[in-house]
């Protein structure tokens, strides 16, 4: 079993721009109080495909094969910001949104018809987690950290755009030692060209 989710990586030039950025965020009242995500594993998830068994492997990274090769390179850039209530924040994208959610349906069919038991998605919403708060998903008090400030600072960025050109399976291997502020580990497992039929699978180590 692995637990793996299906993304789009952007480059380490868009990484530096967007880490560069949001250094000022850090120094925001509050800022200590959130949980920030390492740059290193910055992604925009296509679609979660949680505990995969090996046994289905095999027939889901050929269906996320044919989805790549169905979708042509496309052009996206990161785009200013937003914030899932008062639980998360991200950056957002511009571009060639269009054909990045159709990518994104394409990826969550693909877990589906290989055997993946997918949890109900809701509409697709490209973004690149870079804050958590304490509230989960029913907030039922009022936050510790207001994160409408945060949002409003990153209101103006707008990243240099690149060429998506692959579709990355990636393995999550959760933090296991109890260390305060231990960050998820994201390995890629798997690369597939966009608008190409190879298939480049990267060795598990």
């Amino acid at each position: 079993m692995a637990r793996l989710f299906v993304a789009v990586l952007p480059p380490s030039s868009a990484v530096a721009e967007l880490a560069d950025t949001t250094r000022t965020l850090k120094a925001l009242p509050g800022a200590d109080k959130l949980r920030w995500t390492d740059s290193a594993g910055w992604h925009f998830t296509l679609a979660f495909l949680g505990e995969v068994p090996d046994a289905v492997r095999p027939d889901l990274e050929e269906r996320l094969r044919r989805a790549a090769h169905r979708t042509p390179a496309f052009e996206l850039q990161l785009y200013r910001s937003g914030r899932f209530g008062q639980r998360a924040l991200w950056a957002g994208a511009r571009g060639d949104v269009g054909t990045l959610r159709r990518l994104a349906e394409r990826a969550y069919a693909a877990g589906g018809k290989a055997g993946v038991a997918m949890e109900e998605t809701h509409r697709f919403v490209p973004h690149l987690t870079l804050a958590r708060s304490g509230g989960g998903r029913r907030q039922t008090h009022p936050p510790e950290v207001d994160l409408l400030p945060y949002a409003a600072e990153l209101d103006g960025f707008s990243g240099t755009p690149w060429t998506v050109r692959e579709l990355c399976l990636v393995r999550s291997v959760l933090p296991r030692s109890g260390v305060p502020g231990e960050q998820p580990r994201y390995e890629t497992v798997g690369r597939w060209s966009l608008g190409a039929g190879d298939v480049r699978a990267v060795a598990e180590g």
